[in-house]
């Protein structure tokens, strides 16, 4: 049975860029899909599209049960979404932004009111409710904005990089009201370039590049495919190199490579199999030929590196497929929240 979003072989064009390439998407019900990739690689247009900001020139798309493009009125009243930057009305105040999104959605204006009230605590708020939003510093306009998706309570959330330039503390306190709303039974769509967000957060991630799906699987599924666990050493002088390397190769995983040498860095690596305990035995045996060592750890696959592994460059690495520069439709607002105007 389909997911609570659910896209089938996704087809989207700008002029001579093909921003949506086929792409296949499910995200079981009450979980989070983490949608991975660099600048240009297709995210926000699959959200636009899954949000009916968009249509597809080919492909089919259902969210929470509903055709995305025969039943887009139904789909909007079902979702939520928070898009790269705050939709905001910043002469309002933040207590006014949420009750007109209430009111827009039905809402009584006592229940508007009473539900404005909740979240602004819930987003830490409420000492700045009755400030215009214009006022509020960039991470409390994010606040605002992601309570604002949340006033009607919907059952699929599209949040559209929602932490880009948060700092630390107010990235965290976004990550547990995500964790909350999950918990609830929430469906998340979460696009980011923050590869730890991914980590922490992602029940699957998908990761995209050029307008396809390139890879997907839990964290621990991609990082596996990136190799296995390597020892690294950093020995105390250039002499002790050779000695170090004779060591190491002997903890060499079968079938890997060889020990790779950094001289400049007197660094050396050696894929391995067997975590600490193999560890505890490298110190043991390099001591014992007499290798000073400076610096010694295991270190397991990251994200940074799947996500180098699969698409040949970091993260934030600049467009190259143009996604950037096609025409998108005009920004509308759903729950309050709009998509950047050109398409990324």
């Amino acid at each position: 049975m389909p997911g609570a979003i659910h896209a089938e072989g996704l087809v989207k064009t700008f002029g001579d860029v093909r921003a949506l390439d086929g792409v296949d998407l499910d995200v079981p019900e009450g979980t989070v899909l983490g949608l991975l990739g660099p600048n240009g690689a297709g995210k926000t247009t699959t959200v636009r599209v899954l949000t009916t900001l968009l249509k597809p020139d080919s492909g089919r798309a259902v969210v929470a049960g509903l055709d995305v493009l025969k039943q887009p009125n139904e789909v909007r009243r079902a979702i939520g979404l928070s898009g790269q930057f705050a939709a905001v009305d910043e002469y309002l105040t933040g207590r006014e932004n949420l009750q007109m999104v209430g009111q827009l959605y039905q809402m009584s204006g006592k229940a508007a009111k009473a539900r404005a009230v909740e979240l602004l605590e819930r987003f830490h708020l409420s000492d700045a409710a009755d400030r215009p939003a214009k006022t509020y510093s960039g991470g409390m306009r994010r606040r605002l904005d992601l309570a604002a998706a949340l006033v009607v309570s919907p059952p699929v959330m599209f949040m559209d990089e929602p932490t880009t330039g948060l700092d630390p503390r107010n990235r965290q306190e976004l990550w547990d009201v995500i964790q909350e709303l999950v918990a609830g039974g929430t469906t998340l769509l979460l696009t980011t370039q923050y590869l730890e967000e991914a980590d922490h957060l992602a029940h699957e991630i998908c990761v995209v590049d050029h307008g396809r799906v390139i890879a997907r699987g839990t964290a621990d599924q991609l990082k596996a495919r990136t190799g296995g666990e390597r020892v690294e050493v950093v020995v105390h002088t250039p002499g002790q190199i050779a000695t170090g390397r004779e060591v190491l190769t002997r903890f060499r995983q079968e079938g890997s490579g060889s020990v790779a040498v950094e001289e400049h860095t007197r660094k050396l690596t050696v894929p391995v199999a067997g975590g600490a305990k193999l560890l505890a035995e490298v110190i043991r045996e390099l001591d014992a030929r007499g290798v000073e060592i400076d610096d010694i750890g295991l270190r397991r696959p990251t994200l940074d590196d799947v996500f180098i592994s699969l698409t040949g460059h970091a993260a934030e690495s600049p467009p190259e497929n143009g996604e950037g520069g096609g025409t998108a439709a005009a920004p509308s607002r759903t729950s309050a929240s709009s998509s950047k105007e050109t398409v990324q």
